[in-house]
């Protein structure tokens, strides 16, 4: 690894926040800091394959936002510290089910209000469903029969829904979907399988009120879903540098992330869509996430999973996760959570010693957000590539896709402990 950039200190001071955070890197000097505004709109996203990621070594709680003046699918205005403290108090909340809106979490909780600011409102009906969606919606799985994609989309949702992320939802069972069933199986005290069988379907629809919410709905498109500023992302750190924010390269890269799902499922339940304002699309229900307080987490590095466990050490969420590679392993041994960013710049050092801020955005090299370790140089964040997560590689930091960093920014403790193993 090379040669790590030194950390400045955070401040929070009249509701202007900044930080420069370390970054890993595989490729030079790197690291990321917020922008010195105290309201953010989310800016856009871009393809970066290799993992230019950040941390930070300060003792700080939380900086966030963007310097952005645009508005995008998160919602994105700045966090205040004391909402994501580590005094974040015991929730009673049980992430409701969504009944025509989802991630909007019921009950006062810091959780709950947390994640409130961080996720984007979803409004949608089950009015004039296409026939796609409905037998997504009636699909049942069967021990012995092949799952096709109705079943599959309705497999992922329920792991989802039982907040074991399978990643960006495709239908397919893949990867991703396989360790997110062992992860569930896991949490409930089941035999881990390499194949859904009748005692893991039972224990997924166990919860009827849960398992009746529908699968893929209808969402009339916005002016705010469709004027999201794009942008074309160059290669070079210099040239990205150079542009306004890490937006999104076009509406149907946005409008996946919003709805977690992979673009190309979306475009194929939506043949014949121009993706236009006051369109009704079909999209996937992303559902409500974990509002338990996390207060330690474990990279596997075998499974790339990222287990997510409370004060009782209960095992209340996972989400798969590019960690580490060959080349560049990520650390050893159990460290803390330092230092929580939502929207953070990213600062690449090229051999010379020259710098690149690279602006805020969803393609940011980490995403929208950096939660940073007591372990120098590493830490946990989103990704420009959400639907690769657990298909690349990463230079030692724990990746997660975009929308689930935000869901356990919302939740981690300040102190939080985070075990590699």
């Amino acid at each position: 690894m090379s040669q790590l950039l030194k950390v400045s200190s955070l401040v929070i001071a009249m509701g202007t926040a900044s930080a420069l955070l370390v970054g890993c890197s595989s490729n030079a000097n790197n690291s990321a800091q917020t922008a010195n505004e105290s309201k953010s709109s989310n800016s856009g996203m871009t393809d970066t394959t290799t993992d230019n990621n950040n941390n930070a070594g300060t003792e700080a709680k939380m900086s966030t936002s963007s310097n952005q003046s645009t508005s995008n699918q998160t919602n994105s205005n700045s966090i205040d510290a004391d909402t994501m403290d580590s005094t974040m108090a015991d929730s009673n909340d049980i992430s409701p089910v969504t009944n025509g809106v989802s991630q909007q979490i019921d009950g006062n909780s810091k959780a709950a209000n947390s994640l409130n600011e961080l996720l984007t409102k979803i409004e949608y009906s089950t009015e004039n469903l296409s026939e796609t969606a409905k037998k997504v919606n009636e699909a049942t799985w069967k021990a012995d029969t092949k799952i096709d994609r109705n079943v599959g989309t309705k497999l992922q949702a329920l792991l989802n829904w039982n907040h074991s992320g399978v990643g960006a939802v495709d239908g397919y069972w893949g990867k991703n979907t396989r360790k997110a069933m062992q992860a569930f199986q896991k949490a409930q005290g089941l035999p881990v399988t390499e194949a859904v069988n009748e005692e893991t379907w039972q224990a997924l629809t166990k919860n009827s009120t849960l398992t009746s919410q529908p699968v893929l709905v209808s969402y009339q498109l916005t002016d705010a879903d469709v004027n999201v500023k794009t942008t074309q992302i160059p290669a070079s750190a210099e040239a990205k540098a150079k542009l306004d924010g890490m937006y999104y390269e076009s509406v149907l890269e946005a409008l996946g992330e919003k709805f977690h799902i992979s673009r190309d499922y979306l475009k194929s339940l939506n043949p014949n869509a121009s993706f236009k304002s006051g369109e009704t699309i079909i999209v996937y229900n992303p559902g409500n996430p974990n509002t338990t307080p996390v207060s330690r987490v474990v990279a596997d590095k075998d499974t790339q999973t990222l287990y997510a466990y409370d004060d009782s050490d209960n095992l209340v969420a996972s989400y798969p996760t590019t960690v580490g590679s060959t080349a560049t392993p990520s650390p050893t041994g159990t460290h803390k959570v330092k230092v929580k960013i939502h929207e953070p710049n990213y600062t690449y050092t090229s051999d010379n010693g020259k710098k690149s801020i690279i602006p805020p955005g969803p393609n940011n090299p980490v995403g929208v957000v950096w939660i940073g370790l007591s372990k120098p140089s590493y830490g946990i964040h989103g990704s420009p590539d959400p639907e690769r997560i657990s298909r690349q590689a990463s230079a030692g930091c724990i990746r997660l896709t975009n929308w689930d960093a935000l869901a356990l920014l919302g939740v981690i403790q300040d102190g939080a402990t985070v075990e590699f193993k």
